[in-house]
């Protein structure tokens, strides 16, 4: 089934919420609009087309979801993305925080031969640079983590495995901060007023960060 770039869009921006999903997989018109940066007027026209190619299931003013065939193709959709962004990352020296705008650009490509083919070239990784899983070519991935950093206590140790957000800005403060996918993390000081944490960095700086800051770091022990 051909889509167009829009359509791809916005399967793999619904596949991406409901993966955050506890429960039943859906989301709410608004709630992809505001992911989207669209109208929620723009979002309906789009499921409404989606829905009509058995893309997704949608009633007006009801919850989203994807179908089986919906799923298939943002997977494969999010399974390019991933794969060119690791294959920035690795073998052209793009930085993190770069990867992404690039790797929006060429997951639109159709040729499945050519994406064997760079998974093949890249060893098979199970990871993105920011530690986002990779889809297989027959769907299946390694399980997302799902601990996050203000999940710790003080005294508790971790390492980063991924970052929730992956937006520019974030991804260059982290770098600032030395902190990568890997990085061990030690909560030094848990704050109860405002949540905020006091952590060491490789056992080596020391930083004081905000709840969001600890929310955005997916990490594991």
């Amino acid at each position: 089934m051909m889509l167009s770039y829009t359509e791809e869009n916005y399967l793999k921006a619904l596949f991406k919420i409901c993966s955050q999903c506890e429960g039943r997989p859906e989301a709410g018109t608004n709630e992809m609009a505001a992911y989207l940066g669209v109208k929620p007027a723009t979002a309906t026209d789009m499921f409404k087309k989606l829905k009509e190619k058995g893309l997704v299931d949608y009633e007006r003013y009801g919850k989203i979801s994807l179908t089986e065939i919906g799923k298939k193709n943002a997977l494969t959709i999010l399974r390019k993305h991933r794969l060119w962004e690791t294959f920035l990352y690795q073998k052209l020296d793009f930085s993190w925080d770069e990867v992404h705008e690039v790797a929006e650009q060429l997951e639109h490509i159709q040729s499945e031969k050519l994406v064997s083919k760079l998974e093949d070239f890249l060893g098979y990784p199970e990871f993105d640079p920011h530690g986002d899983p990779i889809p297989k070519a027959n769907g299946d991935m390694p399980p997302a983590v799902k601990m996050i950093l203000s999940d710790l206590k003080a005294g508790e140790s971790c390492r980063v495995v991924a970052v929730k957000d992956t937006s520019v800005l974030f991804l260059q403060y982290l770098k600032r901060l030395g902190i990568s996918i890997g990085t061990k993390i030690t909560v030094i000081e848990k704050v109860s007023f405002d949540g905020s944490l006091q952590i060491s960095i490789d056992e080596q700086e020391t930083r004081n960060v905000s709840v969001k800051f600890a929310d955005s770091l997916f990490v594991a022990k």
